[in-house]
């Protein structure tokens, strides 16, 4: 398992995890002329690094998912759950309720930037 919609779901008593990130990538459909879908990356605005929600079962770890922000529904109908740099403790140990973390951060807080193709 790589994704796991964590909607309308409870992980107390979970094996949480955070994934240390720098970007994550999605497609869109191929633009006119390409073969390949267009290919785009998205950062954290402001920081270099980020977590994603995770969890751990069988030796194994899945990225959790949500439904997309306004950052990501332009592309994606779906997204993983990205968490500021000082929201990570509070998944580990519980000390935000799911809700206030398992979601799309605001609008504005996503950096894209389109990798394929490259402009000429």
């Amino acid at each position: 398992m790589f994704n796991f919609r964590s909607d309308g779901r409870s992980f107390q008593g979970s094996h949480r995890c955070l994934i240390p990130s720098d970007g994550f990538f999605e497609f869109t459909d191929a633009e006119p002329g390409q073969k390949r879908k267009t290919k785009w990356r998205f950062t954290l605005a402001g920081q270099r690094l980020f977590w994603v929600a995770g969890l751990i079962k069988d030796g194994a770890f899945a990225m959790l998912t949500t439904e997309p922000g306004v950052d990501i529904a332009p592309y994606h109908d779906r997204q993983i759950v990205v968490l500021r740099p000082q929201d990570g403790a509070a998944w580990l140990n519980l000390q935000t309720p799911h809700d206030d973390l398992l979601r799309a951060l605001p609008a504005g807080s996503l950096d894209a930037e389109k990798v394929f193709p490259v402009a000429a």
